[in-house]
Parts: C-alpha cells; sequence; structure tokens
C-alpha cells in the first residue's frame, strides 16, 4: 500500500497513473498503445495483471490471471464453481475464456471524462482496482485449485476454502 503522500498525486490517464502504480512496487511492466501488463508475486501463485483502455468507450478493462489453466473434462465443475464465487464478489467476477481455458478475473470500470477533457484515473482508484483484483485472486485460488487437483466438489471447495481463522498460530 502507498502512503497518504503518494495518495495525493494528481490523477493521470488511466495507463499512466498504472504504469506509475506498477513502477512504484517495483512490479515488472510492459506497455503497449492502448494496454499495460504486469507480473505479481502472490502467496500462492504469479498474477499476470492486465489493463486495456478504450477512449472511445470510456472503460478501462482490468483483467488478472490467476496462472489456472482447465482442462475439458474439468469445465463443467469449474463453471459451477465460477457460478458460487461470484455469487460472493461485489465487484468483477471471475470467467473461464472457452478458447482455452484460462481462468481470469475481470473487472471493468467506466472513465468519463467529460466534454473535451482527457480521461484520468486517481491514484486511490488504480490502488483499489489492482489491489481488489490482487485480493479476489487470493482468496478463491485454494477453492479452484480443490476443485482442479483437490477432487472436491465446488461446494466442498469453498466451504474448505473459506473457513476463516481467528488469531495467530
Amino acid at each position: 500500500m502507498l502512503d497518504e503522500a503518494d495518495r495525493d498525486a494528481e490523477a493521470e490517464a488511466p495507463l499512466d497513473m498504472l504504469e506509475a502504480y506498477f513502477a512504484a512496487h517495483g512490479w515488472p511492466c510492459e506497455r503497449h498503445e492502448e494496454e499495460i501488463t504486469a507480473t505479481v508475486k502472490g502467496s500462492w501463485t504469479e498474477y499476470e495483471l492486465r489493463a486495456l483502455f478504450r477512449e472511445e468507450d470510456s472503460v478501462l478493462q482490468f483483467l488478472a490471471f490467476p496462472d489456472v489453466k482447465v482442462s475439458d473434462e474439468r469445465r463443467a465443475a469449474i463453471h459451477e464453481t465460477l457460478a458460487l464465487v461470484n455469487e460472493q464478489l461485489w465487484v468483477g467476477h471471475f470467467e473461464l475464456w472457452s478458447s482455452s481455458g484460462i481462468l481470469l478475473y475481470r473487472n471493468a470500470s467506466l472513465i468519463d471524462a467529460g466534454e473535451e477533457e482527457e480521461a484520468t484515473l486517481s491514484l486511490a482508484a488504480a490502488e483499489l482496482l489492482v489491489e481488489s483484483a490482487i485480493d479476489e485472486c487470493e482468496r478463491f485460488y485454494p477453492v479452484f485449485q480443490f476443485v482442479l487437483w483437490g477432487g472436491k466438489t465446488p461446494r466442498e471447495a469453498i466451504a474448505a476454502a473459506m473457513v476463516e481463522t481467528q488469531g495467530e498460530a
């Protein structure tokens, strides 16, 4: 998390702000015209983060790929899991790309610039967008693994992964 002085920075074009945010965290990133990608190490796996901004639609699409690929024979179970997981999300959703079997988290934000102004994203909004995507991937990664590799049903996987611990060991 960034300190209060960093949060007061002026808003910038969405991809410029995300590039600055990634750089501030020391995350490797690549920038192309309307897209930026970064790599982040989570506690379960490495995540590829990708943001695309379509100025004509004023939409910033943010994707997080938790390095999960689903085989054809496990897709039905994962689709049921996705339905149960997505019921618990307030912002964004998980989905499975049918052509590749890649699981991802997706969130889209409308960024209205108004008449004759450039669309901007504040540092606080960038932080919320990125951190909420990582948090949701971290929270539900075990659920997907229990279904894919642990032999659990989607409901069993959610029950097993969502156990909240109290205190510290």
